[in-house]
C-alpha cells in the first residue's frame, strides 16, 4: 500500500511553547513538541499525562443517573433481591460483566451473570434473555456495553415487574428505554466531564459510586483495573482524560498482579514475562477473549475471566485459544472470498464504499473481515450474512469518516443497529439488502472527503538518527499507554542508504532486516520492515530512500533501541 505521508510542521508559536516546556520538565526538545502537538503545553499537564494519578479520575455522581442507580442497587441489595449482571458478547461486554461480577461477589451472593448468544439471541438485551431472568426470579437486570437501544425488550421486563440499570456508552437515540437509570456520558443532556469511557469503564464508575456510597475503600477496585484496560484497549477507544488514567494503572495492574483468568489468558498467549501494551492486549489477549462470543458463547469467556482457581482458569483459557486458532482459519478463509468478490466486481472498486452479502458467511467473523476490507480498500466497509430470518451485518470505517450515520441514514431499511463513529452493527430484512447498498453507497459518495479514501501516514516529527538515543526512547515509553488520540509517534528520516547487510527474512521472505545509515549523522540503525520486502532489491541499490518508522526496545539487544518501519519510499517518488 503506498501511503500520503503527512507532516505539518510545528508553528512558531508551538515552537514556543516547547521549547518553555522542555526547559521547565527537563525533556528533549522532541518530546516536548510530540506534547504540544497533543494539547499538553504545561508543566503542570506535562506531569498529570506522565504520571496520571487515580486520585485525578471525575466523581462518578457527575454523571447522570448515577445517584438513582446505587440507589436501585443498593436497595435490591436490602431486600435480597436478585440481581442479573447482563452485557454484550464481545471483549468490552465480557469485560464489564465480569468487573461488576467480580465486585459485587464480595458483598453480595444472589446474583448471576448473562451473555445472550449471538447466534439465537442476536446483539443485546434479548425477549429470551427477558424471559430467562423472570425464571429465575431476577428482579435487577444491570445491563452493560448495549441496551440503549433496547426500548421494548426492557419495557417487556417492566411489565415483568423487571428493572433495569443501563450501563452504555453507545450513541443513544432520541427515546429512550424506559429503565430506572441509565449511565451514559453520550445523552444530550449529560454534563459528565468525560464521553468517551468504554462499557467497562462505564462499569467502574457504577462500581465506584456504589463503593463510595457504601463507605468501600477506593483500594478494592484497584484490582479490577486489569479488566477496565482490556476493555479500553480492544474496543479502541480515546486514550487520554479519564481512559489514560484507567489505563496507565490498568496496565499497571495486568502486568503486575493480574487476575487469574488473565493470567491464564497472558500465558496461553505467550506473554508471560513480557513487559505487555496496547498492542499486546489488541492483538493477543483481546481476539482470545473475543473469539469466546464469536465461535460459541461469550459467557465461557466471563467464566474465564472470574475465575479464582489457576488450573480451572487455564483449561478455559486453552479453550478459547482453541476458538481463536478456528477462528483465524474461518477469518483467513472469508476474506479471501470476500477480496474476490470484490476483485470480481469492477463498479465495486469504483464505489466510495463496500457492501457485500454472503447468506453463508459466519456471523461471528463478519466484522473481522469489514476490518480487512477497510484496511485494503480504504473505504467504509459493510459485510452482510444470513442469520435465521434476517441479515445481520457488521460495518467498518476509515479514519475521519463516521459510518454509524451512514448507517443511520438508512434507518428506515434496518431492524436493528448500534454502535459508533469507526464501528457498528445492523440487521435488515432479506429483501431490504439491495436498496440498502443502494442507499449506503450514495450517503458515502456525498459525505466522504477524497483525502479519507487515501491511505494517509500522519507523521509527528522530522528527525536525524543522531536524535535516536536511549533518553529519547525513555522519554517516548513515558508516553504509554498509546491508541486513539494518544498515538504512538511516528516519525520520517531523508536519504538514508543501506549499510550493506540489510537481509529478506521471514517464513515466506515476506520481511525485511535492516541496517540504515543516514547521510546526515552516519550513523547505523537497525531495523524491521514487516510485510516490505517487494522494497529490498531498491534498498540493496545502495541509492538514497526516506523512512516512517516508530522506535522500539530492540528485544534482541537488550539496551538498544531498533525501528519499526512503516513505510518506505524510494526518492524518485518523492
Amino acid at each position: 500500500m503506498e501511503y500520503k505521508w503527512n507532516l505539518t510542521p510545528p508553528t512558531t508559536e508551538q515552537e514556543d511553547l516547547a521549547k518553555a516546556l522542555a526547559e521547565a520538565v527537563g525533556i528533549t526538545p522532541i518530546v516536548s513538541r510530540l506534547l504540544v502537538a497533543r494539547g499538553i503545553t504545561t508543566p503542570e499537564a506535562a506531569k498529570s499525562y506522565f504520571r496520571p494519578l487515580l486520585h485525578e479520575l471525575h466523581d462518578p455522581f457527575l454523571m447522570l443517573d448515577m445517584d438513582k442507580a446505587v440507589e436501585r442497587l443498593n436497595e435490591a441489595m436490602g431486600r435480597k433481591e436478585r440481581i442479573m449482571i447482563y452485557g454484550d458478547y464481545d471483549v468490552d461486554g465480557c469485560t464489564a460483566v465480569a468487573l461488576v461480577y467480580r465486585f459485587l461477589q464480595q458483598f453480595y451472593s444472589n446474583i448471576e451473570c448473562y451473555i445472550p448468544d449471538r447466534y439465537e439471541e442476536g446483539y443485546g438485551v434479548s425477549i429470551q434473555g427477558v424471559d430467562y431472568a423472570e425464571e429465575q426470579g431476577v428482579k435487577l437486570i444491570i445491563v452493560l456495553d448495549c441496551g440503549i437501544k433496547a426500548i421494548d425488550e426492557i419495557a417487556y421486563a417492566k411489565e415483568k415487574g423487571i428493572d433495569f440499570i443501563i450501563c452504555d456508552h453507545h450513541v443513544p437515540d432520541e427515546v429512550l428505554p424506559p429503565a430506572v437509570a441509565i449511565l451514559n456520558a453520550k445523552r444530550k443532556e449529560s454534563t459528565y466531564p468525560y464521553n468517551d469511557l468504554s462499557g467497562c469503564g462505564v462499569g467502574f464508575k457504577f462500581m465506584q459510586a456504589f463503593a463510595i456510597s457504601n463507605g468501600i475503600s477506593f483500594s478494592t477496585l484497584i484490582p479490577l483495573l486489569d479488566l477496565t484496560v482490556v476493555s479500553i484497549a480492544a474496543d479502541i477507544v480515546p486514550i487520554m482524560g479519564e481512559n489514560r488514567i484507567l489505563a496507565y494503572h490498568g496496565l499497571r495492574q495486568l502486568n503486575n498482579n493480574p487476575s487469574v483468568g488473565l493470567k491464564a489468558v497472558i500465558d496461553v498467549c505467550g506473554l508471560t514475562g513480557k513487559d505487555i501494551t496496547m498492542s499486546d492486549i489488541i492483538f493477543k489477549i483481546g481476539p482470545r477473549i473475543n473469539a469466546s462470543g464469536r465461535m460459541q458463547n461469550g459467557k465461557e469467556s466471563v467464566l474465564l475471566l472470574v475465575e479464582h482457581n489457576y488450573q480451572a482458569a487455564l483449561e478455559k483459557a486453552r479453550q478459547i485459544n482453541q476458538y481463536n486458532d478456528e477462528r483465524k482459519e474461518l477469518d483467513k478463509k472469508m476474506t479471501e472470498e470476500a477480496n474476490s468478490i470484490v476483485e470480481k466486481i469492477p463498479e465495486l472498486m469504483n464505489q466510495s464504499a463496500i457492501v457485500i452479502y454472503n447468506e453463508d458467511w459466519h456471523k461471528g467473523v463478519i466484522g473481522i473481515v469489514a476490518s480487512r476490507l477497510t484496511e485494503v480498500y480504504y473505504r467504509p466497509a459493510v459485510v452482510l450474512t444470513r442469520s435465521g430470518d434476517v441479515v445481520t451485518g457488521s460495518a467498518r470505517s476509515v479514519s475521519g469518516f463516521d459510518v454509524y450515520k451512514a448507517i443511520q441514514s438508512c434507518g428506515d431499511l434496518l431492524e436493528n443497529f448500534g454502535g459508533h463513529t469507526y464501528a457498528a452493527g445492523l440487521s435488515m430484512k432479506v429483501e431490504n439488502v439491495e436498496a440498502f447498498k443502494e442507499r449506503f453507497e450514495q450517503y458515502v459518495s456525498e459525505h466522504i472527503e477524497t483525502e479519507q479514501t487515501l491511505a494517509s501516514l500522519d507523521i509527528d516529527a522530522e528527525i536525524n538518527f543522531s536524535d535516536i538515543n536511549q533518553r529519547l526512547y525513555l522519554e517516548l515509553k513515558k508516553m504509554r499507554p498509546f491508541g486513539p488520540d494518544n498515538i504512538k509517534p511516528v516519525f520520517c528520516t531523508r536519504q538514508v542508504y543501506d549499510y550493506g547487510t540489510s537481509k529478506v527474512v521471514g517464513r515466506e521472505q515476506e520481511h525485511i532486516k535492516l541496517e540504515l545509515v543516514d547521510g546526515e549523522s552516519n550513523k547505523v540503525m537497525n531495523g524491521i520492515a514487516f510485510g516490505q520486502s517487494e522494497q529490498a532489491r531498491y534498498i540493496k541499490t545502495k541509492r538514497s530512500f526516506d523512512i516512517a518508522y516508530s522506535i522500539e526496545d530492540n528485544t534482541h539487544k537488550r539496551g538498544e533501541v531498533q525501528l519499526l518501519i512503516e513505510d518506505i519510499k524510494a526518492r524518485e517518488e518523492l
